[in-house]
């Protein structure tokens, strides 16, 4: 069965880059716990560090729905909401290799 992959696309104020960096952190440490979660990757683009990229790899359909159920997403969500320059998108993906999602 193939993993679910988001890839979050988030823009923020250039005076919240740290405090965001923080902030997802704590969500991703916390989250990577998630029976559901095989990874959760933070990336921070090279040439604007005020963009950054959430790799959130999920082992099934239902892994996210039970995320955003979770304090700390609520937590993180709460706390980065104000620090946005632009609303964050997404984009999902199904992993064709390894094939056998056997992570």
């Amino acid at each position: 069965m193939p993993m679910l992959i988001v890839h979050v696309h988030v823009h923020v104020k250039p005076e919240c880059i740290d405090t965001f960096r923080a902030a997802t952190l704590a969500n991703a440490r916390e989250s990577v716990r998630e029976p559901g979660i095989a990874r959760f990757d933070i990336c921070q683009q090279q040439d604007d560090p005020t963009r950054f990229v959430l790799v959130e790899v999920y082992r099934d359909a239902g892994a996210p729905a039970r995320h955003k159920e979770t304090a700390h997403y609520a937590i993180w969500r709460d706390a980065v909401a104000p620090m946005m320059a632009a609303p964050r998108s997404s984009v999902k993906f199904s992993n064709l290799f390894p094939d056998d999602a056997g992570w």
